[in-house]
């Protein structure tokens, strides 16, 4: 009797162990440099993060951050609805789980040309990140000023590349790009042309997304952590100078007053209304299974 005692105590003692391993297994996000990542990065350097076991893995694009999740070297991914679809038409096991923020004139089309202008040219160079939701946006730009996509010369770069063109007046460029890269451009001679912000026919979400292991084996980890965003939401934006010092570094060293004017351009959906999620719904943000 005592060593059948002794055999049940050892095989809980197993599992629980084993139990134990699970929970404190490394969930790695896939991320990039925008503005409204800001509370993944505030929560890493605060070590929110790291009290979960949740570590970020930093890229320079969008479809950069898409690539490591594809190539299974991320559990989590943060996307716009591009990444998502792109990644799930791909047959990757991927669903969103946290919404974070809406851009509102975050993402943006620049030029060194008037709309005008580009109206008139017969060759227009356009730089962007292709498989990404720059191609929506230029996209809707182009249709916006019913722009010909047939002189359109699409050119595919990262942001990092694209960040150091120079306003080039014998060319006819246009630029899509996103905080913080938009800052650098600008300083190069180019103006911005469009936005999130008026160009009302596109809306731009960004979400958490994971494996749908992730979701079923870890729901009580990403619960956790939609409330360590929300609270990071709520810090940063209550103490701006503070969270800058922490994230600056993860949006190409920006100056306080770029970071302040940036967070104008985006809005926190963390705790999205009843409008918002009905419109999202139809787009695959299936609100039974986002972590609200």
């Amino acid at each position: 009797m005592k060593r059948l005692i002794l055999l049940i105590f050892l095989t809980l003692a197993l599992l629980f162990t084993a139990c134990s391993k699970e929970e404190q297994k490394t969930l790695h996000i896939a991320t990039n440099s925008w503005i409204g990542y800001a509370p993944l990065f505030y929560a890493k350097e605060k070590g929110y993060l790291d009290k979960l076991n949740i570590q970020l893995v930093t890229n320079v694009s969008l479809a950069e951050a898409a690539d490591v999740y594809d190539v299974g070297k991320a559990d989590m991914v943060t996307t716009t609805q591009h990444e998502y679809y792109s990644l799930k038409n791909s047959g990757r096991s991927i669903v969103p789980v946290i919404l974070i923020d809406r851009s509102n004139g975050g993402d943006m089309v620049l030029s060194n040309k008037t709309p005008q202008e580009l109206q008139k040219a017969e060759k227009i160079y356009a730089y962007l990140e292709i498989d990404s939701i720059n191609a929506e946006v230029l996209k809707d730009f182009l249709k916006h000023y019913n722009l010909n996509k047939d002189k359109i010369k699409f050119i595919n770069k990262d942001q990092a590349q694209i960040e150091d063109l120079k306003a080039d007046n014998s060319k006819n460029i246009l630029i899509v790009t996103y905080i913080p890269y938009n800052i650098k451009l600008l300083k190069h001679g180019f103006h911005e042309v469009a936005s999130t912000k008026d160009l009302d026919t596109i809306i731009v979400i960004d979400a958490l997304c994971a494996n749908k292991k992730v979701l079923s084996k870890d729901k009580k980890r990403l619960h956790a952590l939609k409330k360590i965003i929300d609270r990071s939401i709520d810090e940063l934006m209550h103490d701006k100078k503070g969270s800058y010092k922490l994230v600056k570094t993860y949006l190409g060293d920006m100056s306080y007053d770029d970071y302040i004017e940036s967070l104008e351009l985006i809005k926190w959906i963390n705790k999205p209304s009843q409008k918002l999620l009905n419109r999202i719904e139809p787009m695959g943000y299936d609100p039974k299974q986002l972590i609200l």
